[in-house]
């Protein structure tokens, strides 16, 4: 690498580039300089690591967890194998900004991907980068990738297995999971494999959507009449609500199309199809760890990018603070090394904490400048002091949400609406308790914890209003 090489990215270069001419071994450090340190010392071997994500999975969608609409026995497997985290956030509440944050451990605004189709900044490595130079790993990368491009044949870190069908999960993800399954069973190296499975569905509700987004006049199967799920509790609308709610809703396809409840409904049976149908796809990754006996010596982690409106508040897709959208799967598996069907309901965990997490069980050092904490001693049942809190971000840089042990605190740019939920007492987000002056100290602790946060932030050259949320 030359010399005179500092840190930043030559006027023009492109990531690609750069990376190339790096030969693909160099990062920039906290002050600027790069380094290549080689691999770590290890007292034992280090696991295998597969990262199982589908896009669009609210956290409440399968069978294990409780949920009776949905039949999902390949993620009850994970579930009942491992640790199942109930506190679970994304980073942001968009695919792009979310993927991001979760293949680096920082907050999408530091990455650089405020929005969808964005790149990670030249300077923060990746998974694929990190695991290669760091630990020696085999890294291979399969799916949606969305950084910027959806399907890409370059992943700087990665060996790409198979691009996918751009936008399409039904079956795109069948030759993802048969192109990692190919992988898995025809392997012969010595290394330790770092693979990232990366599945669209259930992301192709979105284009149910689209297809169904004026109800029918009468239930196209009558037979569904009984099997419909019904609404949630909390389907009707909170008020008071910030503008960038209420434009979101007013701008989707249930309230353009003037959906009924009964539509409402067929929307949730439809979208419980969907991750079923990406459930089978991970039953073929599992079955192929299986036969070829390489699930003793994997950890598997299993999320989601974000959630799904599930008709709470009357909304579909994402891009929201509300549970739906924000919450999603968290799960991690690795026999005789993980508890087993354990489930954590105390611990605020959140996407930024899988990077950590696998570099701690693969003996290695992590980047510099983590947003998240390694998950390992909560998976090995050990107690150990947790945080107090976690920050998710909206989509465009327009909004944060706080989440602390009892309360949830969302603020928007410009907007003078913000709420407050007691999720003990309210856990459907009905009451939004920043209306009021009796909660006023309980708004301003979480205001104060969200300008702690923003303030150690390294937010991105790129991001609109960087300093919007540290001034809050």
């Amino acid at each position: 690498m030359p010399e005179n090489w500092t840190g930043r990215l030559t006027s023009g270069m492109d990531r690609r580039t750069f990376v190339k001419a790096c030969g693909g071994a160099a990062f920039a450090l906290a002050d600027g300089r790069f380094a290549n340190s080689g691999f770590a010392a290890r007292s034992s071997s280090p696991p295998n690591i597969l990262l199982i994500m589908t896009d669009q999975q609210a956290i409440d969608t399968i069978a294990a967890v409780g949920c009776s609409y949905v039949k999902t026995p390949a993620m009850d497997r994970i579930k009942k194998r491992g640790v199942s985290f109930v506190r679970s956030y994304c980073a942001n509440s968009v695919c792009s900004p979310s993927r991001a944050a979760i293949l680096t451990g920082r907050a999408a605004s530091e990455t650089g991907v405020w929005k969808n189709s964005e790149h990670i900044r030249f300077d923060i490595p990746n998974m694929g980068e990190w695991f290669s130079q760091q630990a020696g790993y085999e890294t291979v990368y399969a799916g949606k990738w969305h950084l910027p491009s959806g399907y890409s044949h370059f992943i700087p870190g990665f060996r790409v297995l198979h691009t996918g069908i751009s936008g399409v999960g039904n079956v795109g993800d069948t030759a993802v999971s048969r192109a990692c399954e190919g992988f898995l069973r025809n392997r012969s190296s010595s290394k330790p494999f770092l693979m990232v499975a990366s599945l669209m569905q259930p992301h192709d509700i979105c284009e149910w959507y689209r297809l169904n987004k004026i109800p029918p006049s009468r239930l196209p199967y009558q037979e569904l009449a009984d099997e419909l799920p019904p609404l949630p509790d909390n389907f009707e609308v909170t008020t008071p609500e910030p503008e960038e709610l209420k434009r979101r809703r007013e701008g989707w396809e249930p309230y353009e199309g003037k959906w009924d409840k009964q539509h409402w409904r067929y929307y949730l049976w439809s979208y419980y199809r969907h991750v079923e149908m990406v459930d089978g796809e991970i039953g073929r990754l599992l079955q192929a760890l299986e036969e070829t006996e390489l699930d003793k010596s994997t950890l598997i982690v299993f999320t989601s990018d974000h959630g799904e409106g599930m008709a709470q508040h009357q909304l579909a897709r994402k891009q929201t603070a509300y549970e739906a959208s924000a919450r999603v799967p968290l799960m991690v598996s690795w026999p005789r090394h993980v508890l087993e069907d354990h489930t954590d309901t105390t611990h605020l965990v959140t996407g930024m904490d899988i990077m950590p997490t696998v570099c701690e069980y693969a003996q290695i050092a992590t980047p510099p400048n983590m947003r998240g904490q390694s998950l390992k001693p909560l998976l090995e049942g050990k107690s150990v002091p947790w945080r107090s809190h976690i920050v998710t971000e909206i989509p465009k840089n327009v909004g944060r949400m706080v989440r602390t042990e009892r309360y949830k605190y969302v603020t928007y740019l410009n907007d003078p609406v913000e709420q407050l939920f007691d999720m003990d007492e309210d856990p459907g987000e009905t009451v939004n308790l920043a209306a009021g002056s009796r909660h006023a100290s309980i708004l301003n602790e979480h205001k104060k914890l969200l300008k702690g946060w923003e303030s150690q932030l390294d937010i991105a050259a790129n991001v609109p209003n960087p300093d919007a949320w540290r001034s809050t």
